[in-house]
């Protein structure tokens, strides 16, 4: 057994990625992303007019589609669908892909095995804010987009048509005037979905030896990816919900004319605490959907294409 001075000196394996990985990486969360965007896309409709309609603040999912069903169709549960998958396919692209690629940096940053495991949630959390930030800047136009055409019925027929009118109308001021918002959403978002879904695997896999591990079936491991994302999925809507409101609210035009951040401080108070948590319960039925899906999706599709694994800096043991 290595003592622990020699422990502090083991050199950590870090794969070295190649662009190809990095590609593959990207392709697995673009398609993982916008197939389970694109797949929520009904759940989200209704999520976001609770947050902006006062008629339906105070309904459930259900009974708040059903209501949209009935006076406007089940066609209305579709608006947005097309800034909903292209602008997730570019999102989760950039999310995954930048994740793999920060999280690398950071353990290689860290030197040896022990700082790596000992800084891990640092890691984890500087890798998720990192990927999410870059990711977002692709994301931001097409959710205004997505939002403006939800909340406002009729605005535009499809993707193009609503995207190349809030240009015309607003220029890249108003494609871009949810960033800081969306960075409020997102980042912590990303820091619930990934960071919470290491710990998760790490506590399933601690009390497991390596050869078990090995031998676990393909039924064990769905059950432990399945039940990882679905905790992190509540983690991260309940981080992001604060921001998600006042997302929809700015993208509505709700708030008084200044800065953004005066604008999000303003919205806040008017709202009020419980009011920032509207439609918390829908978030977290789609957001547990759709963490769970990507993770399964993500790893599926590297499979299939023979991309590695990520880099792992899980504690072992419960007393390393």
């Amino acid at each position: 057994m290595p003592s622990e001075e020699e422990k502090k000196n083991i050199p950590l394996f870090v794969p070295q990625f190649t662009v190809a990985d990095y590609g593959s990486f990207f392709l697995a969360g673009a398609l993982c992303a916008t197939i389970t965007h694109g797949a929520m896309t009904p759940i989200d409709v209704v999520k976001t007019r609770i947050q902006i309609d006062p008629t339906l603040a105070r309904h459930s999912l259900f009974s708040g589609g059903r209501l949209i069903v009935t006076k406007e169709g089940t066609s209305a549960l579709l608006t947005g669908f097309g800034p909903t998958a292209v602008g997730y396919f570019a999102q989760g692209g950039g999310k995954f892909a930048g994740y793999e690629f920060w999280k690398k940096q950071f353990v290689t940053l860290a030197g040896d095995q022990e700082t790596a495991v000992k800084y891990r949630t640092a890691i984890y959390l500087g890798a998720a804010s990192a990927g999410e930030f870059f990711a977002d800047i692709l994301l931001t136009p097409l959710e205004a987009t997505r939002i403006r055409m939800v909340s406002q019925q009729g605005y535009a027929t499809g993707l193009v048509s609503g995207f190349t009118r809030l240009l015309r109308e607003g220029g890249v001021r108003d494609l871009y005037a949810g960033f800081i918002p969306i960075l409020f959403k997102q980042i912590p978002y990303a820091i619930g979905q990934f960071t919470v879904n290491e710990f998760c695997h790490e506590v399933a896999f601690r009390s497991m030896s390596e050869e078990t591990r090995a031998r676990l079936s393909p039924s064990s491991k769905l059950s432990i990816s399945l039940s990882s994302g679905i905790i992190a999925g509540f983690a991260a809507a309940i981080l992001s919900q604060p921001a998600d409101t006042l997302l929809s609210q700015i993208n509505k035009g709700h708030g008084p004319e200044g800065t953004m951040l005066y604008r999000l401080s303003a919205l806040a108070k008017q709202t009020g605490f419980k009011g920032l948590f509207v439609g918390l319960g829908p978030r977290m039925v789609m957001t547990a959907g759709l963490v769970s899906g990507q993770f399964l999706i993500y790893g599926a599709i590297k499979h299939a294409m023979g991309a590695p694994p990520g880099v792992e800096i899980h504690k072992e043991s419960k007393k390393n």
